[in-house]
């Protein structure tokens, strides 16, 4: 089977060339969906110098072991119906935090849909923030 998918991107060379192209545009642009990525210091300066809105996108569960300072807690599954909570803060800088990064995007698409401008999120997660030496709130 691999031999023959080798013979087949060496024959469909240019194909095979679009084809990963393709593929690699859909990343980036499944990846760019729902904010622009930031940093825990990035994530800090914008709460310091902007006061963004910190939004934990976790089930309840986890969000009660440890969260950001001054994070509310709207799980991913509810997003869609608890919009209106984030209603005041369309134009104040939002970050969505997830547990490593790779599923706020999809929250953070839900509400640039809504109209929210100012979306990012936090790479890496929470797991980021707690391997930066950051403060978690437990409650």
């Amino acid at each position: 089977m691999l031999e023959q998918l080798i013979e087949f991107v060496l024959n469909h060379w240019i194909l095979s060339a679009i084809w990963l192209a393709l593929l690699i545009a859909l990343f980036a642009t499944e990846s760019s969906k729902g904010g622009k990525g930031v940093s825990p210091q990035q994530a800090t300066q914008l709460i310091n110098t902007e006061d963004a809105k910190v939004v934990d996108v976790r089930p309840k569960e986890d969000f009660r072991k440890g969260h950001l300072p001054n994070a509310i807690n709207i799980p991913a599954k509810d997003m869609q119906r608890r919009l209106g909570e984030l209603e005041d803060y369309k134009d104040t800088p939002i970050i969505l935090v997830c547990k490593s990064g790779t599923s706020a995007g999809a929250s953070g698409a839900l509400l640039a849909k809504a109209g929210f401008k100012k979306l990012h999120k936090l790479s890496g997660g929470v797991m980021e923030w707690q391997n930066n030496s950051l403060p978690l709130v437990k409650n």
